[in-house]
């Protein structure tokens, strides 16, 4: 398992995990699948123990290495960002193994949520909850939460999002197969159905609360509706910039380029 996790909460405000990568290596290899177009080999990875996988088509190569390249150095926060949405996307999946979970985008600056979650209900067919997901990589986690991340959960209460979550939960449902859309969605214009998510870097050392403080005003109800998860890291851009040259080195070994 290339991510650890470990509780975390204020109670009633929130819950979560705090991540632990254990093998900067694993991760990479993960990355570079999903960055070669093979995020359901990524996914196998995950699931089956042994699992290696086959190589990647050559022709995917030059945009994974896009991907996983800073179009400006000494502003990499596009990359980072994407980065940081797979590394969430393979997290989510080690805590819920049969998540209906969005793939990653393949864009850099991907207009939209950065992720969503369906949970459905095996008894009835219907959606249980589609957690909404704000996945920020950034050097500064309390002014990204209170400036940006709490703005959207605000907007998306009152519902202003509508149009787009159902069609992009829509396009979750239809990628399993065998379920009836209309009975998934019926309960999807209830506030109740939806819950949220925060996964955002932070620095060693800081103080959780603090960051995530106002959650409980801009979500209201129980505090399953407000998730909170964590990747502590000292130097969050030259931590980024050595696992996307990791991934880079796999995907061109998945490629199979001699470089």
């Amino acid at each position: 398992m290339p991510i650890k996790f470990t509780p975390i909460a204020n109670k009633p405000e929130w819950a979560g995990s705090s991540w632990e990568i254990a093998s900067d290596d694993a991760l990479a290899k993960l990355v570079a699948r999903v960055a070669l177009g093979q995020s359901h080999y990524a996914l196998r990875v995950l699931r089956e123990t042994g699992f290696i996988g086959p190589k990647a088509a050559a022709t995917t190569l030059p945009g994974a290495i896009a991907l996983l390249t800073a179009a400006k150095p000494k502003d990499p926060y596009h990359r980072d960002g994407w980065l940081f949405q797979v590394i969430s996307w393979i997290a989510a999946h080690l805590q819920e193994p049969d998540g209906l979970i969005m793939e990653p985008h393949m864009i850099h600056a991907h207009k939209g949520f950065d992720g969503l979650h369906v949970r459905m209900n095996k008894t009835t067919g219907g959606i249980n909850t589609v957690v909404i997901c704000e996945e920020k990589a950034t050097k500064n986690a309390r002014k990204m939460v209170r400036d940006h991340i709490w703005k959207e959960f605000e907007a998306t209460e009152k519902g202003d999002s509508d149009h787009r979550l159902l069609s992009e939960v829509l396009v979750i449902l239809k990628s399993r197969g065998g379920i009836d859309l209309d009975k998934a969605i019926e309960q999807l214009v209830w506030k109740s159905a939806r819950a949220y998510r925060v996964a955002i870097t932070v620095t060693d050392g800081v103080d959780f609360e603090e960051v995530f403080d106002g959650y409980g005003t801009v979500v209201s109800g129980d505090i399953a509706r407000r998730r909170s998860e964590v990747l502590p890291v000292k130097d969050m851009r030259a931590w980024m910039q050595s696992i996307a040259a990791k991934a880079i080195k796999h995907a061109k070994e998945l490629a199979g380029a001699h470089v």
